[in-house]
């Protein structure tokens, strides 16, 4: 275990002179130093220097004095080296974001996830870090907590993965150079499978632009850091006038962004857009970005008859008539001038879902023009990017080799009973586990709450009570999220409920089950599959949805399959060499 010390003073000219001459390790020694209020506009701001008492001193003459910091927490390790200090802010950074008690004063330059000499034990000593802040009252909950929440995991304050951190150089490099001509527009495209991050890209992204466009000459980017050379007046002058928005066509998904923008300076709930949101607007955005591209909506029977008008009112207002093959990607195209789109075309899980066609196409644009970019680092499940493409196999009724999966724990259950009793203990230890299914059953508890919607080897179970962040919501630890709930979320272990609307046929085939599969709005004639919705076009969107649902586990997924055919089928395909692993309860 690392020692280290916390010493503390006022954030004040003539406190930190005495203190600069107390010590030499206050002027020639790697640190990591707090800053904060305590006032009712609570702030706080994270460094590291080599040299304490120097930084106090330029933090006093510049707008962090101006920001009504008061205090400093000064944490020395006489083993810390400037590695484990640039990854000590870089946890502290995360953490007190994620808690949500302070506004963050921090810069999105780029933080740090290097590797060093016994990063691992350094780590250990970080979480004696927290506690002791934590026990003067810096932070208001647990690390568990903390990491749990969707503000942690949603955060822009994150250390990126290497394809994440070239795509963002890359986007921001070219984005600027367009800015440059004010007639220019672009399409931009980042392509990644469940996990890789798309929707951490858009975040941070808004962010580094924000902070860009609002930095001061006298502000404290290390010319090190990794973005460090887009932080130029030049660049501040570029995007003084940037209009820019993210929209985010699914609804608990933007709840929970909008959450994010709303404890995150420089960003603004405001910002988290529908699409139908973009396509009245009378603005004309200089940036829009679109989570989860794939969902955006063709001109379809729509979720109500209000949205079927404003559809058609849209159309008319921008392009003159109700054109039938006007999408809302068509609309976003519209009302900006630079797009940047973040797609997994197998995320697509009803017909009214942008066309496949259209999708392909915006790629291969993409990919001519040099604005493509493909995200492959797996960020959610533990077990890897293998991992997720071995289940969309097995999905596709193929019989692939298992993958190492490491620790990641991966178990099919013969009963429904016994993987909710393992949800449920996995809850008690790290929280954030949750059921989740396909849409095979009536949501008749959407009326009738004493109702029950499923009914499996005696285990009575609800649907959701709400589309809003149900997985943090009271009580969602006994029912079931479906793929409108949980799709662009993480969970810790995903039980995930294969309902009779994947089944096994006699020639020993995966196909769907059109008369268990009870998404009225996902098996309409409507959309590109007009008059043509078959059931292959079906098992399509079918295997896409459990796709989703078996790829939010990050330490492991539990798995129920209601055909016993296909549940015998499938833990023959997933490891002929063992039986499933017995559970530990």
């Amino acid at each position: 275990m690392t020692e280290f010390s916390i010493e503390r003073l006022p954030f004040e000219r003539q406190h930190v002179d005495a203190w600069g001459r107390s010590d030499a390790l206050h002027t020639d020694w790697p640190v990591v130093y707090v800053l904060d209020s305590s006032g009712r506009s609570k702030k706080l701001y994270v460094g590291e220097t080599v040299n304490a008492a120097s930084r106090m001193r330029q933090h006093l003459a510049s707008s962090k004095k101006d920001e009504g910091l008061e205090s400093i927490r000064v944490v020395i390790g006489e083993r810390f080296n400037k590695s484990v200090c640039l990854d000590l802010e870089s946890h502290l950074i995360r953490w007190f974001h994620g808690d949500g008690q302070y506004s963050i004063l921090n810069g999105n330059d780029g933080l740090s996830d290097a590797r060093y000499y016994d990063r691992e034990i350094y780590r250990e000593s970080f979480r004696d870090v927290f506690e002791a802040l934590r026990a003067e009252g810096l932070f208001s909950r647990s690390i568990p907590q903390i990491e749990n929440s969707d503000l942690f995991k949603l955060s822009p304050f994150k250390a990126l993965t290497g394809d994440q951190a070239i795509a963002i150089e890359d986007i921001v490099e070219g984005l600027l150079t367009d800015l440059q001509h004010p007639d220019a527009h672009s399409t931009l495209v980042v392509q990644g499978d469940p996990g890789t991050g798309k929707t951490i890209i858009a975040i941070f992204l808004m962010k580094l632009l924000a902070d860009i466009r609002d930095y001061q000459d006298h502000d404290d980017i290390q010319p090190d850091s990794m973005f460090a050379e887009f932080f130029t007046a030049d660049n501040r002058e570029l995007l003084r006038d940037l209009k820019m928005a993210l929209v985010i066509p699914q609804q608990s998904l933007r709840q929970s962004v909008r959450q994010v923008f709303k404890k995150t300076p420089k960003l603004d709930p405001a910002m988290v857009l529908t699409p139908f949101q973009v396509g009245q607007s009378d603005d004309m955005f200089d940036l829009i970005l679109v989570d989860e591209t794939h969902r955006l909506n063709q001109r379809a029977n729509q979720a109500s008859g209000v949205q079927n008008k404003k559809f058609g009112q849209i159309n008319e207002k921008l392009f003159g008539r109700d054109d039938p093959t006007r999408t809302q990607l068509d609309w976003i195209k519209a009302r900006s001038r630079h797009r940047l789109l973040l797609v997994d075309g197998a995320q697509s899980v009803r017909p009214h879902d942008l066309a496949p066609a259209t999708l392909e196409q915006e790629l291969r644009d993409a990919k001519n023009s040099h604005r493509h970019f493909r995200l492959t680092t797996q960020m959610r499940v533990r077990a890897g990017a293998d991992y997720v493409e071995y289940i969309r196999a097995l999905l596709r009724g193929e019989h692939p080799e298992r993958p190492d999966l490491g620790d990641y724990d991966l178990r099919f259950f013969d009963d429904l009973g016994e993987m909710r009793r393992a949800i449920r203990a996995r809850d008690r230890e790290v929280g954030l586990s949750r059921l989740v299914a396909g849409y095979a059953w009536d949501w008749v508890s959407r009326r009738d709450r004493s109702a029950f919607d499923i009914e499996i080897d005696g285990e009575r179970m609800h649907w959701n009570s709400t589309d809003k962040d149900w997985i943090n919501a009271p009580g969602s630890l006994e029912e079931v999220g479906s793929i409108h709930t949980v799709q662009g979320y993480d969970l810790n272990y995903a039980g995930v409920i294969i309902g009779p609307d994947l089944r096994l046929s006699s020639s020993g085939a995966i196909v769907a089950d059109r008369e268990a599969y009870r998404d009225k709005k996902g098996k309409e004639n409507t959309g590109h599959l007009k008059d043509a919705f078959g059931d292959d076009d079906l098992l399509v969107f079918i295997r896409n949805i459990y796709g989703v649902l078996l790829t939010r586990g990050m330490l492991g997924t539990y798995v129920y399959v209601c055909d016993p055919e296909l549940r015998s089928a499938l833990p023959a395909c997933v490891d002929s060499s063992k039986a499933p692993v017995e559970l530990d309860l």
